[in-house]
């Protein structure tokens, strides 16, 4: 059975029902979608939109007209630019942009003051978008599988940041703004090209820091109550005086149902996720216990 294709104005056949449920949710993700059926820009009630695997290539400046959406999944498409009119949602806590072709984001992306969840892995991002500077309520940032070497020394703006996934990046020396996001619960370098790391004590809330397949020869020295994830890891913690934490799951499933500060955090523990074909997302995503 082939995957259903809309035409492309109209909406899906199933939209009316899914609306009736009064949950102001629309499901497209795993249609044939080259651009976003422009009914869809009239539903100004829509509070979650799901457009996730579509092949969709661009969106409608009109998608400002959802002015109550709250969460945006677009992840695992074919975008290589966003409009500003998405720039323009003043609602919206959650935007999955992963597995696009995205190179930047507009400059107007800073107008996005209640995002507090951004996730554009496997993108191609070169630099750090300096918009996102601006995001200082933004929680959770997932920017692994891109193309960075640096960061910005103006990065500890982001003063509401608590996690911050950057594996699978071009990083040779660790990024010395790290050092002041004394906030941070959650870091992950993995995969990048490491050759060694400064004494991270100063990252005083960091629970959890991923430094795997780094040409590394041990783990960096951190606070006896972070969980390791790396070369030598396990023999560092079997160290210390306290027990070990518990370790954090690895390639969890992505959730898009509201909870609190943690669940966006860690990418929320509801029953509804969605994926790359054939696997999980590659992110460290929750510690045991972690706190907000």
């Amino acid at each position: 059975m082939g995957i259903a294709e809309s035409t492309p104005d109209e909406l899906p056949s199933d939209a009316e029902e899914q609306l009736r449920s009064g949950e102001q949710q629309l499901e497209l993700s795993g249609r044939r979608l080259r651009r976003l059926p422009s009914a869809v820009c009239a539903l100004s009630r829509l509070q979650k939109l799901y457009v996730s695997g579509t092949g969709l290539r661009e969106l409608p400046e009109e998608i400002e007209e959802l002015r109550e959406l709250r969460i945006l999944a677009l992840d695992f498409n074919k975008l290589e630019r966003l409009p500003d009119g998405l720039c323009r949602l003043p609602r919206l806590t959650r935007l999955y942009l992963g597995g696009n072709r995205l190179l930047a984001l507009p400059a107007d992306f800073a107008q996005l003051q209640s995002l507090r969840c951004l996730w554009i892995e496997g993108n191609f991002l070169r630099r750090f978008p300096r918009p996102l500077l601006r995001l200082v309520a933004l929680q959770s940032l997932q920017m692994g599988d891109n193309r960075l070497r640096a960061l910005p020394a103006e990065l500890p703006r982001m003063t509401g940041l608590r996690g911050l996934w950057l594996y699978g990046n071009r990083f040779e020396e660790f990024p010395p703004a790290l050092l002041r996001m004394g906030r941070l619960h959650i870091l992950d370098l993995d995969r990048n090209r490491l050759g060694g790391f400064p004494d991270l004590h100063p990252l005083r809330a960091l629970r959890v820091f991923s430094y795997d397949h780094n040409p590394v020869t041990g783990p960096p020295r951190v606070a006896d109550t972070v969980f390791l994830v790396g070369e030598g890891a396990v023999e560092r913690m079997a160290e210390r005086d306290e027990p070990t934490p518990r370790p954090p799951p690895r390639r969890p499933a992505r959730a898009f149902e509201d909870e609190e500060e943690e669940d966006l955090l860690i990418g929320g523990g509801g029953p509804r996720a969605l994926g790359p074909p054939g696997g999980s997302l590659p992110a460290l995503e929750a510690a045991a216990g972690l706190g907000t």
